[in-house]
This record gives C-alpha cells, sequence and structure tokens, in this order.
C-alpha cells in the first residue's frame, strides 16, 4: 500500500504507484487540484491505493494481452466542502475484457438536521473527463455498490463496449458529507481477454400509429433501473399502457444507458421518446425527445455560466428544455438557472404536494410578467417523475394538441403550449375562448379580438367528482364554480373582455382539505390569450 500524501489547492497531485506485475504496469494518474467545485483533487481526498495485480500470462484471443488482471483498492476521505466532483485515475492494459467496480463509504452519526455521507458515483474511461462527456461510460448516483463494463453489455446506467487501454477515472460525487468527513473504499477489478466489439444499439422509432389531429396523452418522467427506479423498461411501458398514455419519455438521471433498451417496449400504440434528467448541484432539467444516444453534462452549476451550452446541445440534438420540479425541497433539486433556456417547465410532479402549489403560482407570475412585458411565454406540463412501487406512472400526465403521434408533433404541441395536465386519463377537458363571430381559441392560442370585446370563456369537464372549477386571469382567480356532480361532468361558462383578461386558464380542484386553502389539482390548462397583441 502507497500513501500519496495530499494536496493543496492550486497544486496538481501525481498518483504513481509500482504494481507487482512482470509487466512493468503502474497505476499513473494526474489530478488537478486548482480547486474547481466540479471535479479536482482536495486535501484529505488523495486516495491510498493497493494495488495486487495477479500473474501475468498471454490470453488466447488478445493481441498484446500480457498480463493475468488485476485488482485495484483507492481508499480516501472527504472533507466537509469538498468538490462536486472527484476523480480517482486506474490503469487498464491492453487485453481487458471486463472492468469491474465497487465501492463503500462510512456513514457515522450525525447530530440531528445535519445531513450525513451520501456519494453518487460513475465511471469515464480513456478519452478523459472533460467537460461535455466524451469520455462518459456511465452513472449510478448512489443507487448502486457495484457496476461492470464490458464490450456486450454493462450494469443499467453504464455503456456497453471495449475496455480500451489507458487511462481510465472512477467519478465520486459527494452530495452530502458529515461533519467527521467522508471516508471510501473503491475496488477496481479487471478481468483478462478479447475486449470484443460493442454491438450496434436499436433504438424505439420516431413515430407511433396516431389518430391524425387529437389529444394525444404522456408522461415525460419517468425513471427506470438505469438510474434510480426500479423497473424495467418493459414494465414501464406496461403501466404507461395501462395509464391509458400515448407516449412516454425516458429521463433516467445523468446517464443514456436505457436508450437502446426501449425498443422492445415501444408499439404502434406508444411512442417513447427518449432523453436524460440532467441532475445537477443546482436543479434538475429533462432533455425531452433527444437523438438516440445523446448525452447532456450535468457536471456545472448557476454560477458557472455553463448551463446555455448545454440547453443548445438538448435542442441541437431534437429536444425540448424542460425544467423539473423547480420548487422541490430535496438536496440541490430547487432549480437555480433561471428559465430563459427552457421551452416549457415542469409544474406538477408526482401526487399533488406543497412544492407544485407554489411552482403553479410562479410558473402563474411569469405568466403575468409575460403578458405586460410583451415577451414570450413558458408553457407548463405535467409529468410521475415515477421511480418504483406503488409510484403511479402517469400522475399526472400531460395531453397535449398534436398533429400526429411522432416526436416531432408531440413537440410541437408541447413548446406551443397546446396542452393540458390530467391526474389521469379518466379526467378530460375541453376549454376555450369564443368572440362574437364564432371565431374560437383553444389552449396555447389566442383570440386577437379587439380590447372591448366580449368573449365567452367555456370549459367542459368530465371525470372530476366533487372537484370545483377556477378561471384564473392576469388579475387572478375571477370565476369560482360549485362543485361537479359525482358524475364527474360539467360545464363552466364566464364572460369578460381582453382589456379585463389578458389571458385567462382553467384549473380543477377537489375539495379543500384544510380551511380557506385551495384543494389538490385535479387538472389545470395552459393559457388561452386574449387581444389583438
Amino acid at each position: 500500500m502507497g500513501v500519496l500524501g495530499q494536496v493543496q489547492p492550486g497544486e496538481a497531485a501525481l498518483f504513481e504507484f509500482a504494481g507487482e506485475t512482470g509487466g512493468g504496469h503502474r497505476l499513473v494518474g494526474e489530478e488537478d487540484g486548482h480547486g474547481d467545485p466540479h471535479g479536482s483533487s482536495v486535501p484529505g481526498a488523495v486516495p491510498e491505493v493497493d494495488t495486487d495485480w495477479l500473474a501475468c500470462r498471454a490470453v488466447p484471443g488478445a493481441p498484446g494481452a500480457a498480463y493475468g488482471g488485476g485488482v485495484t483498492t483507492l481508499r480516501g476521505t472527504l472533507p466537509p466542502g469538498s468538490p462536486d466532483y472527484v476523480y480517482l485515475p486506474f490503469e487498464v492494459p491492453p487485453g481487458t475484457a471486463e472492468l469491474h467496480v465497487s465501492y463503500r463509504y462510512d456513514r457515522p452519526a450525525v447530530p440531528a438536521g445535519t445531513p450525513g455521507n451520501a456519494l453518487d458515483i460513475g465511471l469515464f474511461d480513456e478519452r478523459g473527463t472533460e467537460l461535455g462527456g466524451r469520455g462518459f461510460r456511465g452513472w449510478s448516483g448512489g443507487a448502486r455498490a457495484e457496476f461492470f463494463v464490458r464490450a456486450d453489455d454493462a450494469t443499467p446506467g453504464y455503456l456497453p463496449g471495449p475496455p480500451r487501454p489507458g487511462t481510465w477515472h472512477v467519478a465520486l460525487g459527494p452530495y452530502t458529507v458529515a461533519p467527521q468527513g467522508l471516508e471510501y473504499e473503491v475496488t477496481v477489478t479487471l478481468t483478462p481477454g478479447d475486449p470484443g466489439t460493442a454491438p450496434a444499439p436499436v433504438y424505439p422509432p420516431g413515430r407511433a400509429r396516431g389518430r391524425g389531429r387529437d389529444w394525444y396523452r404522456g408522461d415525460c418522467h419517468l425513471h427506470s433501473w438505469h438510474s434510480d427506479g426500479r423497473r424495467t423498461p418493459a414494465e414501464i411501458a406496461a403501466l404507461a399502457r395501462a395509464a391509458g398514455l400515448d407516449f412516454i419519455n425516458s429521463s433516467d438521471h445523468n446517464t443514456t444507458s436505457a436508450h437502446a433498451h426501449w425498443a422492445a417496449a415501444a408499439g404502434d400504440d406508444l411512442l417513447v421518446m427518449l432523453g436524460e434528467e440532467i441532475t445537477t448541484r443546482n436543479g434538475h432539467v429533462l432533455a425531452l425527445g433527444t437523438d438516440p444516444g445523446t448525452f447532456v453534462d450535468w457536471r456545472y452549476r448557476a454560477r458557472d455560466g455553463r448551463f446555455g451550452r448545454f440547453a443548445r446541445r438538448v435542442r441541437e440534438a431534437g429536444g425540448l428544455v424542460v425544467p423539473a420540479h423547480p420548487h422541490a425541497t430535496c438536496v440541490g433539486c430547487a432549480w437555480k438557472f433561471g428559465f430563459g433556456e427552457a421551452d416549457a417547465v415542469e409544474v406538477w410532479n408526482g401526487p399533488y404536494t406543497p412544492d407544485d402549489e407554489v411552482a403553479l403560482a410562479a410558473w402563474d407570475a411569469r405568466l403575468v410578467a409575460s403578458v405586460r412585458q410583451g415577451r414570450g411565454w413558458l408553457p407548463a406540463m405535467g409529468d410521475s417523475d415515477a421511480h418504483r412501487d406503488p409510484d403511479a406512472v402517469g400522475l399526472p400526465q400531460t395531453v397535449v394538441l398534436a398533429e400526429d403521434l411522432t416526436r416531432e408533433a408531440i413537440q410541437d404541441g408541447l413548446r406551443a403550449g397546446r396542452s393540458y395536465v390530467a391526474e389521469s386519463r379518466a379526467v378530460t377537458l375541453d376549454f376555450g375562448v369564443t368572440g362574437p363571430d364564432g371565431r374560437r381559441a383553444g389552449i396555447g392560442e389566442r383570440l386577437a379580438v379587439p380590447d372591448d370585446t366580449p368573449v365567452t370563456v367555456r370549459l367542459d369537464v368530465t371525470g372530476a367528482p366533487r372537484c370545483s372549477v377556477r378561471l384564473v386571469t392576469d388579475q387572478g382567480v375571477l370565476f369560482t364554480g360549485d362543485p361537479l356532480p359525482v358524475s364527474g361532468a360539467g360545464t363552466a361558462e364566464w364572460r369578460t373582455t381582453p382589456a379585463y383578461a389578458a389571458y385567462v386558464r382553467a384549473e380543477v380542484r377537489h375539495e379543500a382539505a384544510v380551511g380557506p386553502l385551495p384543494g389538490a389539482l385535479a387538472a389545470f390548462t395552459n393559457p388561452v390569450f386574449l387581444g389583438l397583441t
């Protein structure tokens, strides 16, 4: 075992350890200790290294192989205030067929209200750890204690492919660190053999059998066992069909490994779009409907000014940028990057909770600002963020008016705000505003009439027993209806003018549980805009 010392901020450390191997292989790597919060070495973070190279031998069918595998153990301590990501180098010699990584860390008792230790893990190959992810080979966060990579297969969350020779890095992400620090141990095991070749991935088609121009239901925030979910793509697809969905979006945390596993789950009745939940330390954002295999890096904070680069990466790959659960209370979950790069925002996430109510109010405030300042507006969405039982896929679901059931058509409808959000397939809305000449504008559209023109707002609801309708404008809630009958069906009408209401949107709410607080949403719409401009 060799103790390699410590790195001071502003210095670089060269790790070098000569293992006991006839081939003379050495564990050599360099970590930059310049204090970058997104990947560096820090005092106390430099690992101890054990290498136990096995006896060298030639491996049939493995050209250039001159070793018999090996085990490397990296140990260290991360203090409070550590960088967001720390990279541990290790060498992969020629003739490696598979690598296996396992890790563990201590979880000391902490005072009440103080976060304990939580350590994420991932992998970068010989192409390096530079921002952008050219060397990215997988990420499992804190969901797994071990993983493997080889040419034809990999642990969910990781990308299959040959273990090419060179310096690889285990990436550690100290999510939270206890006051005592975080002691870790990482073990890398290399298996000799033919490195092999990776099979060509097969991706789901970009269209399903649609109904032409119609309302399509979808859930664009779902997690499989390729990140911290517990369901396979096939299980998620079955639940989506049972929930009456027409489309879904793959959105595992910080990895695209699931993309090549959705083809068999898709079908004529279910469009599967591909994406990622880009999970930064300053909020999460959905890359919705990107080209297959598109990886978007997450290793930055709002203060770095780098998000615009990666939002452009999403759009260049044909996707939408959708901040997720912007007011969630978990560590690092609340959105801090602003909304200038967003195409839509996830206002309702999973079963309705107070942070969804806050997100709804904040979204409405941005609507008010957009109409008063004459600038573009940001459509709202709702998704389940389902991970495991009993999380319900399709609670809630976004219902979008699209020209067909294709990736591009669904994205066009979402981007335009021609959509509403409902708690289940049972809830349907028909919402619009009609002028005196019979012209009608629906959700996400504008009824272009002079300011003094009387218009009629109408909402038809089904599937919402005992719920109440509220109509909300830039002036606030201006109409509240009586509870709907137990059949769940009803109609609400209200008359106004563009001078009085620059937009109007509808909410369908359950009965209030506590005093004057509004009840949980059963559904809500994007706005209909009124007036010539």
